[in-house]
């Protein structure tokens, strides 16, 4: 390896290797420890770090990471991931920035991104590393270490936020430098169309879930219940801290949703109170369409008709 290669870092080493040598995780829930296990699996060295350290712990006896992530180490670290709560990623990140490398990779893995982009797009521009929204779209209803998985991640999609005016090498190497993860696309958007989005497919599922499920018929539901109470309560059971703060920072998006659903819940309402059959086949083929469209099978549906 000649010198300019052993001088490379961040971006720079990501491009040419292919991957990060060692990576950085903030945050071993989840999302962050899955994100550990697939690097560590993949033969990166991985440093991480979290609140408590009996998770820390674990996450070093099992081999997931190799040693804390601290001031000492993070220069190291060719991409660091933060998988954190909004106001705790931007808290750590100011934290740590004096001791990140210029041009290291910073991408955050929250569930909002106009509140915590904005901040850190300045702060990364003022100590010259490269921060970027992220968003890995998987998941599971359980949060912890104990629930993480390697594999998490594989086939699913992840959603970049790259920063208004950007270098275009910097989207490769966060497709590189995810890479070893296993997600199956990638689509780059902005912080406001983020979240526009996210309070429909994500946000307004969990509102609704939690609702539902507060039902008194539903402590009589075993022996009458299958696949579709199963899909409609599987996100009911949530991280109720995580989701408070996240429902609040795109409280516009959020709720301009749950209206929408409200308006259409009470047109069905109506419909049945009234006895008006042909309306409420009418709403229900109208989902029926809608669901095909979303999915992108109008087209053949309007054939077949």
């Amino acid at each position: 390896m000649d010198m300019a290669e052993t001088e490379e870092h961040g971006v720079d080493a990501i491009l040419a290797n292919g991957k990060p040598r060692k990576v950085g995780i903030a945050g071993l829930g989840l999302i962050g420890g899955s994100f550990a296990k697939s690097y560590s699996e993949a033969g990166c060295t991985v440093y991480g770090w979290n609140r408590t350290e009996s998770t820390l712990a674990a996450a070093i006896n099992e081999r997931s990471v190799s040693a804390k992530l601290d001031e000492t180490n993070i220069g190291e670290c060719d991409c660091i991931l933060v998988a954190l709560y909004p106001q705790v990623t931007i808290d750590w990140v100011t934290q740590m920035a004096p001791y990140i490398e210029p041009g290291t990779l910073v991408i955050d893995c929250g569930g909002v991104k106009r509140v915590i982009c904005e901040p850190l797009f300045e702060l990364a521009e003022q100590h010259g590393f490269v921060f970027m929204g992220g968003h890995p779209m998987a998941g599971t209803q359980y949060s912890g270490f104990r629930y993480a998985k390697f594999d998490l991640y594989a086939g699913e999609p992840f959603v970049l936020v790259p920063p208004a005016i950007y270098d275009p090498r910097i989207i490769q190497a966060a497709e590189l430098a995810l890479a070893p993860c296993g997600f199956g696309t990638f689509s780059v958007t902005t912080p406001e169309k983020h979240d526009e989005l996210i309070a429909y497919t994500s946000q307004l599922a969990h509102v609704v879930s939690s609702a539902f499920i507060k039902s008194p018929t539903a402590l009589k539901h075993r022996g009458f219940s299958a696949g579709s109470y199963k899909d409609l309560t599987r996100v009911a059971e949530m991280n109720a801290a995580m989701w408070t703060e996240l429902f609040l920072d795109n409280a516009d998006n959020l709720t301009t949703e749950i209206d929408r659903v409200i308006c259409e819940l009470e047109r069905y309402r109506d419909a049945i109170t009234d006895g008006d059959s042909e309306h409420l086949q009418e709403l229900l083929q109208a989902g029926t369409d809608a669901k095909a469209k979303a999915d992108g099978r109008w087209p053949d549906r309007s054939r077949s008709s």
